[in-house]
């Protein structure tokens, strides 16, 4: 899929686990002249709502107004639906009054479900792209709140931009750890540091293949393929390949048990020839099909043999948003690159699936040519 005359509107995912500043961080964000025509649904269970705004109340929604222009709805049903409402709901004359939506989502839970019903629905892929998953984190009490809930170690992990909100209030040391760890779990996520919610928005937003004003896509930058090949950010001692820490897990399950993000595993794959469609199709659905639940984010460009054109794939869990064919190659690097981000699965794990399947297939080529040749004379047997 190519980008068409009509530019995709550009979904942005902001979470983050209950107090760590979500509300803040909108209250400034939407004050701002770049989020100026934004949409801002606010997920069932959100925190209270933005200041400075005009409420006007009914029963199943609560839709607000800003003088800037910018809109928000409390969203009390479907979000699939909402999503296909506000094209013309927030319209006037046949003409849509925003370019961009932050969808907020409870704290309290995984935002997967919902990057699931962005990825899956026919319409919401026409009209949407998902621009990036924001993910805001207490600086001060993120490493009790990683320990104590596994949501919150999911939210970090799918994260494309962390927001280490109330920095100023966290000593340094603190703050250091904090940033090691979640360089560990997710080292392709931008770490952004904020005091009192205040960030440049353009920090924030465009973490898509797609920039908002280009059709371009920058891989690159969205892959972000180096961070997953240099050593964790070593701080403290964390230092290794990610994918290969079994050390790790074993220099932390003695010191606390809690330790949800150990299970985090982050890495790249690739390989250099040209893959056959359909059988790499036959192995990505193998391994989701397997290990699906535990295959958190899964995002990359392929090099399907028989095409000039390259293939970029984004998938959470076992759902895969509809393939977008590139104009080009980004460089000249031609090689398959997959970056996964996993829970309880290991790079090697991942590697042996691919060796494994793709030996199984070769042999299975070779017995049918052999067969062909051999003018099937055991074709009798049945």
């Amino acid at each position: 899929m190519t980008q068409d005359a009509t530019p995709l509107i550009p979904i942005s995912l902001l979470t983050g686990f209950l107090g760590s500043g979500k509300t803040t961080l909108l209250n400034y964000l939407v004050a701002q002249p770049e989020l100026k025509d934004t949409l801002v649904i606010i997920n069932e269970f959100g925190e209270i709502g933005l200041d400075h705004l005009l409420v006007a109340h009914s029963q199943d929604e609560v839709v607000v107004e800003m003088s800037s222009g910018c809109l928000c709805c409390t969203i009390r049903g479907d979000l699939k639906k909402t999503l296909k409402d506000i094209t013309w709901r927030f319209a006037e004359g046949g003409k849509r009054k925003f370019n961009r939506v932050i969808i907020e989502t409870t704290g309290l839970a995984s935002p997967i479900p919902i990057l699931h019903t962005l990825m899956t629905d026919n319409f919401i892929a026409s009209k949407y792209r998902l621009d990036g998953v924001i993910v805001t984190i207490d600086a001060v009490n993120g490493k009790q709140t990683l320990d104590n809930h596994i949501e919150a170690v999911q939210q970090a992990a799918v994260a494309d931009r962390l927001l280490l909100t109330k920095s100023d209030l966290a000593d340094a040391a603190t703050l250091q750890d904090l940033q090691a760890r979640l360089a560990q779990m997710n080292p392709g996520a931008q770490q952004i540091l904020s005091q009192q919610g205040q960030v440049a928005p353009q920090k924030l937003l465009d973490a898509g293949l797609f920039k908002t004003a280009e059709k371009t896509p920058d891989v690159e930058r969205w892959l972000n393929e180096e961070s997953y090949a240099q050593p964790a950010h070593d701080h403290h001692g964390h230092g290794h390949h990610h994918g290969h820490d079994h050390d790790h897990d074993h220099e932390h399950k003695h010191e606390d048990v809690n330790r949800h993000d150990d299970h985090i595993r982050a890495f790249c794959f690739s390989f250099d020839h040209p893959i056959e469609p359909h059988l790499f199709d036959e192995w990505l659905s193998l391994l989701v099909g397997f290990k699906g639940q535990n295959i958190l984010r899964i995002k990359g460009i392929v090099n399907l043999a028989g095409e000039e054109k390259p293939t970029v794939i984004h998938g959470v869990q076992h759902i895969f948003h509809p393939t977008v064919t590139l104009p080009a190659w980004p460089s000249e690097d031609r090689r398959t690159r997959i970056v996964f981000i996993t829970k309880d699965i290991e790079r090697a794990t991942i590697e042996r699936s691919f060796t494994a399947f793709m030996q199984t297939q070769a042999i299975e080529k070779e017995q049918k040519e052999q067969r062909a040749q051999g003018g099937g004379k055991q074709s009798g047997a049945w």
